[in-house]
């Protein structure tokens, strides 16, 4: 591989994280020697690239910089697609037509138009996967409550049928084969607590932000159920 090539390709992988990642963890990603890491980021830095951090802290890409164009091997090209099928299939419609319209932007941004590349990966979502409607219409306003950080009112019922009334702050929306589970802090309860949005009567954003931060609750929801963080 040319030494330009590499230089984009870690450029590339640095896109891929949100936090700072460090040499070693790059070198191990791109195959090469943490040595040659140390030297492509003194060389893209001399060159002006967005890059922020230190050696031993880790590096990271400035959010709101210029990158280069972007560049998708095929397997990352059926990923996208692959994962956009599935949305449309599982996500409320939305999220059915984001995908869609995220697909469109990705495929005209890159250098060589993948539209025809697109249409023709032959991974699909079986037809038999479609979203259930039961539920479907609170899956927005459940989206957008964990999106604004707002109290949510719920009429729900439970497995046995039970019907009771909650405040609950939600933080976080599991999408499942053909389901959907909201986690949240139930007023309640005191506790964190888990609704399937199928079972949930009426949804209704109060429009206050509740007092707590997403990002806490859903930290500390992982830790009391050990669900490792996503990267």
């Amino acid at each position: 591989m040319s030494r330009s090539g590499r230089l984009f390709l870690l450029m590339d992988a640095m896109r891929g994280y949100r936090r700072p990642v460090t040499a070693a963890r790059l070198a191990e990603q791109l195959g090469v020697s943490e040595r040659t890491i140390y030297r492509d980021i003194q060389t893209l830095s001399s060159l002006g690239a967005p890059l922020a951090g230190e050696a031993g802290v880790g590096y990271m890409l400035k959010a709101g910089s210029f990158l280069p164009p972007l560049m998708f091997n095929a397997d990352e090209l059926e990923a996208l697609v692959l994962g956009a099928r599935w949305v449309r299939r599982q996500g409320d419609d939305g999220l059915a037509a984001a995908a869609t319209s995220a697909l469109a932007k990705i495929a005209t941004a890159t250098p060589r138009d993948l539209r025809d590349d697109m249409a023709e990966t032959s991974l699909w979502v079986p037809l038999g996967s479609k979203r259930g409607e039961a539920g479907d219409v609170h899956v927005r306003p459940v989206r957008e409550a964990i999106r604004y950080q707002h109290r949510l009112r719920l009429d729900y019922r439970d497995e046995k049928g039970a019907a009771s009334e909650r405040m609950v702050w939600p933080f976080a929306l599991a999408f499942f084969e053909g389901s959907r589970l909201l986690a949240a802090w139930c007023e309640l309860r005191m506790a964190f607590r888990h609704f399937r949005i199928d079972r949930i009567a009426a949804a209704e954003t109060t429009g206050q932000r509740y007092p707590a931060r997403r990002h806490d609750l859903l930290r500390t929801w992982r830790q009391e159920h050990a669900i490792p963080e996503d990267s």
